[in-house]
């Protein structure tokens, strides 16, 4: 068995190679042909991935991985990575993109094809080599796609270790993997993420999700309802961007909660059902907190409730369920790592706003909100007062957070949630944050330095 010093001496060496040789049009060339090996075996690839982690909906694996292939691949075909990348006429900065040598990418079961894929996309191109270190649950899904990108790899003429894995995972193995390397991608939990960030290498994070959804009044509530059940449906709720909570005016809430139902949601408000199924979602751990359930994460909804003892209709999408209250005051405040949305209602706008902080701030914060209205200021008004760092409006949150054709934040399956949510970035995370910027400083042509006067100058004075 290799070790992870083995593994880093062939990184090194492959790295080098490809630094030394690789044109933009050579790593273009790998970054396309992982994407698409990855497009091309989508079924069989989401049906490993199903079986192995035991979790998500095989359909939707399959739509996620020729998804994520396309978007990732379409963001980065035109972009330049190699050499000189910029100058700007105008500031006289010339950049030069250098790799960061080896990533080590701790990579989650609940993407065990699409993280793997975009964190060697994103590295390759930046001319790095990348290790993966799988979650447990799967490591045949990360030697599979890893040997599938070092097939693709050889074929175009490039060393096959710039892409490795470590086939045995332990959290022994993952940390001395992280302080070994040269810049760490941690997607997964916090636990790992934290180890990432204790590497004494630099680190790119993720944040617990928990999305909030606010519904505003004067919006098409027949035409938001899908979306927001189709986010919290799609892979059995194991996205991090999926939707956890709506947030309804309480004069249209019994009527926003029929549109759900009608629409293949199961509704508890019975604080006897309300109960039982908090309490089958969470359990206590032995410092008291409430943790999620792990033998319901990416269950289906029919699953959920029979393991509660509830009866749904067999047809049931999503559970909604009415919370007793918001923040601290109720677990079901929480990421909910399956097919289950906690509902609230509110006064005003404020009151809206102020339920999804209180909800965040017990898990969550940093990551995204997403909100339904037509209202400009009541759409910045929760950007001004919530603290994440996407605001997705009116689209389907848990596939598009990340990326979509439809939106322009970056495609990405690790998504950074600022200093709320203990990370180094708040944007979604792309090959750039893989890239080491050299910049050249010509002097500006015809260049004066301003006067103190001019320097200090209040508004409105006349020099």
């Amino acid at each position: 068995m290799e070790t992870v010093s083995d593994l880093i001496s062939r990184a090194r060496a492959a790295q080098a190679e490809f630094e030394r040789t690789a044109t933009q049009e050579s790593v273009d060339r790998i970054v396309r042909a992982i994407a698409k090996a990855v497009y091309d075996n989508a079924e069989d690839l989401a049906k490993m991935a199903a079986e192995e982690s035991g979790m998500g909906v095989y359909e939707d694996k399959v739509n996620k991985n020729k998804g994520k292939a396309r978007i990732i691949w379409n963001y980065l075909k035109d972009k330049k990575s190699v050499g000189i990348i910029s100058r700007d006429s105008e500031t006289c900065i010339t950049e030069v993109a250098r790799p960061m040598g080896v990533v080590a990418a701790i990579t989650p079961c609940t993407n065990p094809i699409v993280t793997p894929m975009c964190n060697a996309m994103y590295a390759i191109k930046g001319r790095n080599a990348v290790i993966i270190a799988p979650h447990p649950r799967a490591k045949k899904c990360g030697r599979v796609v890893t040997d599938m990108f070092r097939a693709e790899i050889e074929k175009l003429g490039a060393p096959a270790d710039l892409v490795q894995i470590i086939d045995e995972p332990t959290s022994a193995l993952s940390a001395e993997l992280m302080s070994a390397c040269d810049v760490v991608v941690a997607t997964g939990g916090m636990g790992m993420v934290k180890a990432a960030y204790s590497s004494g290498k630099p680190a790119y994070g993720v944040g617990a999700g928990n999305v909030q959804c606010i519904i505003d009044r004067g919006v098409d509530y027949s035409e938001a309802a899908p979306k927001i059940i189709e986010g919290r449906r799609f892979d059995n709720g194991i996205i991090c961007s999926g939707e956890q909570t709506i947030i309804l005016p309480e004069e249209d809430y019994d009527r926003i909660i029929d549109i759900f139902v009608q629409n293949g949601c199961a509704y508890l408000d019975a604080p006897e059902d309300v109960s039982k199924l908090r309490n089958t979602l969470f359990t206590k751990n032995d410092k008291g907190a409430f943790v999620m359930n792990k033998d319901l994460v990416g269950q289906s909804a029919l699953k959920v409730a029979e393991k509660a003892g509830i009866s749904v209709p067999n047809d049931t999408k999503v559970i909604l369920v009415k919370a007793d209250a918001c923040g601290r005051e109720d677990a079901l405040s929480k990421e909910k790592m399956c097919p289950v949305i906690s509902t609230y209602s509110y006064k005003t706008w404020e009151d809206a706003v102020s339920i999804a902080q209180q909800n965040l701030n017990v898990e969550g914060r940093g990551h995204s909100v997403s909100i339904h209205s037509n209202s400009r200021e009541h759409i910045e008004y929760a950007a001004e007062h919530i603290t994440v760092c996407r605001v997705l409006i009116n689209q389907i949150c848990s596939t598009m957070n990340g990326g979509s054709f439809f939106n322009s934040l970056t495609p990405t399956t690790t998504l950074g949630c600022g200093s709320w949510g203990n990370n180094s970035i708040s944007e979604n995370f792309s090959y750039k944050h893989l890239l080491n910027i050299t910049r050249i400083a010509y002097s500006i042509p015809r260049a004066k330095a301003p006067s103190d006067d001019e320097i200090f100058a209040a508004e409105g004075d006349i020099l």
